[in-house]
């Protein structure tokens, strides 16, 4: 893989995944139900990290971060309804980003971003199954609460309070 062809697939790399991310941040917002908001909370942290690494290997190669992407489109609907829509839409993501980035994992020849894309594609594995979760109703993903505990109706409209 040459020197060219490297910061290409890094670049393009970054863009996916900061799109990716930034779809389930605006997925989240959408996504009212305690148990799955959380899972999105632990999919954006992990994101968050998986960014971290992009962008170190951008700059250990000397390649300026890219432009932001243009952003993907949460599904529209109501209430259940689109909590549903929207989870699905983002397991079909992810697996789209699987198949997509797993011949180009598998090319590259510099062996710590090789595999820096092999734990995160893994990790992806993982995110995607959580969200096929979502979508049959299963409200588990990140543990059990203790019986006749309750979650107060919901979260909060905003991820941060300042």
């Amino acid at each position: 893989m040459t020197s060219t062809q490297l910061q290409t697939l890094l670049q393009d790399l970054y863009r996916d995944k900061v799109a990716l991310r930034d779809r389930h941040v605006e997925g989240a917002r959408h996504v009212s139900s305690y148990e799955f908001n959380n899972t999105y909370q632990y999919v954006i942290n992990r994101e968050d990290l998986h960014l971290s690494w992009v962008r170190n290997a951008l700059a250990d190669e000397g390649i300026a971060e890219p432009a932001a992407p243009a952003a993907i489109d949460v599904p529209g609907g109501k209430g259940d309804a689109r909590q549903q829509a929207i989870a699905a839409d983002d397991a079909q993501r992810l697996q789209a980003f699987i198949a997509a980035w797993t011949p180009r994992a598998e090319a590259m020849t510099q062996a710590r971003h090789r595999k820096m894309l092999s734990l995160m594609l893994g990790e992806m594995r993982e995110q995607q199954r959580f969200f096929e979760q979502v979508t049959a109703g299963r409200d588990d993903l990140l543990g059990r609460r203790h019986r006749n505990t309750g979650t107060g109706g919901g979260v909060m409209p905003v991820r941060w309070l300042e």
